[in-house]
This record gives structure tokens, sequence and C-alpha cells, in this order.
């Protein structure tokens, strides 16, 4: 297996299988001594969470109806 130049590798559908990485898993990396570790990301990567995180932080400039919209509409 080699990773792309762009940094890319497939993960042979086996071990997606047994590690319940489905299509739109968030992941995370992790680097111990020589050795790459990939997980499922915790869960407060979620987008509910990321978004009320959000939301919470502009709180204090006062958001308009457009600006929580857009939020919460997503990229």
């Amino acid at each position: 297996m080699r990773i792309t130049s762009k940094g890319q590798v497939t993960i042979p559908v086996d071990l997606r299988e047994k590690a319940g990485l489905l299509p739109n898993t968030e992941i995370e990396f992790a680097l111990r001594g020589g050795t790459v570790i990939l997980r499922k990301a915790g869960k407060t990567r979620r987008r509910g969470k990321r978004l009320l995180q959000t939301m919470r932080r502009k709180a204090a400039t006062r958001l308009t109806t457009d600006q929580i919209m857009t939020l919460t509409r997503g990229d």
C-alpha cells in the first residue's frame, strides 16, 4: 500500500468494517513513537456539538438571525 502525493491512503474494506468506519465517520490521528494511530474521533467532534461551541463563542458578538441561520446550515 502506498500514500498518494496528496497524502491519501485506502483503508481495506475488511479493516473499515471491523473498525466500524462508515462513510462520513470522523476520525483522528495520533502519533505514538514511530507509529501512526487512526481511530474514530471522540463524540465532541460531532457537528451539533461543534455548532453549539461556535455559537457560544460568537454569542458575545450578538449574532443576527441571518448569521445564526448560516451557522446552522453549515458550510
